[in-house]
């Protein structure tokens, strides 16, 4: 049986669609469910094995991005989604998802500890929006669920609060957890080192998602959503050139972002 994940949208959100296509690429089960819906228990939570927090500016971002969804969400479903991630199934949250979920406490998640909000999100240094593409290194030590054999990937960002931000013994408890999941690199794969704009927002240590402790809840600002066929690459047609003349590719190009939808719903095997 396809595993089921549920796809929230109103209010300002704008990657629904696509999220719940690519969760149905990747060979789930996907239903776009409105947050009032939800919040009315119109639609029940526990009858879904998959929640995706998405993208876009959910009330506006009018008190902060991810703010207000957070305050509405946390009021009314906090002890469901609790209860949801006791239950050993999985979350993500991708750009004003992570955000949210920040704001949730539902990341960092210390040792299974939910509820307080440890990180921020914040403005980027380069004090505007960023629409660009971005090289991701994924750590091999973190636990996360839904990177899974993936060790660099393009994807796009497209924030203007993307800088990760939190307290130094929180990033380096971050570190030690191994729940750094994916940071921003230079074109060779190596540490961005704070450059822009393969850094595109000043982000502490180069952070582009991280895990909770169990590896099943997941936030990072880039979108894998965006990504899920070839012709998405801004480089297609120059790697389809190359291919053609039997010249050497970069394989990184071909991870498509699919691949972490696909590892949600392999491990419900």
């Amino acid at each position: 049986m396809k595993p089921r994940a549920l796809v929230l949208t109103g209010y300002g959100l704008n990657c629904d669609i696509e999220t719940a296509f690519t969760f149905e690429k990747a060979g789930a089960s996907a239903e776009r469910v409105h947050i009032n819906a939800l919040i009315d228990r119109e639609v029940t939570l526990e009858s879904f094995q998959i929640l995706a927090f998405g993208g876009g500016f959910s009330w506006g971002d009018d008190h902060g991005a991810g703010v207000v969804q957070a305050v509405r969400m946390g009021t009314h479903l906090g002890e469901a989604m609790h209860r949801f991630i006791e239950d050993g199934k999985l979350v993500i949250g991708i750009c004003n998802g992570f955000q949210t979920l920040v704001n949730l406490g539902l990341l960092p998640g210390f040792h299974g500890r939910y509820g307080n909000r440890q990180v921020a999100l914040i403005h980027n240094d380069c004090g505007n929006f960023r629409d660009q593409w971005v090289r991701i290194a994924v750590s091999s030590d973190s636990p996360c669920v839904w990177t899974t054999g993936i060790e660099r990937m393009d994807l796009p960002v497209r924030h203007g609060e993307g800088k990760f931000y939190a307290e130094p013994e929180v990033i380096e408890n971050l570190r030690q957890q191994g729940q750094i999941v994916c940071r921003y690199a230079l074109e060779s794969g190596e540490a961005a080192c704070g450059r822009f704009p393969e850094n595109p927002n000043g982000s502490i240590d180069d952070i582009a998602g991280i895990c909770d402790a169990t590896g099943r809840v997941f936030g990072l600002m880039p979108h894998p959503e965006a990504f899920h066929h070839p012709t998405h690459h801004p480089d297609w047609t120059r790697i389809r050139e190359r291919r053609a003349r039997g010249l050497a590719v970069d394989d990184t190009v071909d991870v498509l972002g699919t691949r972490i939808f696909e590892n949600a719903v392999r491990y419900f095997g």
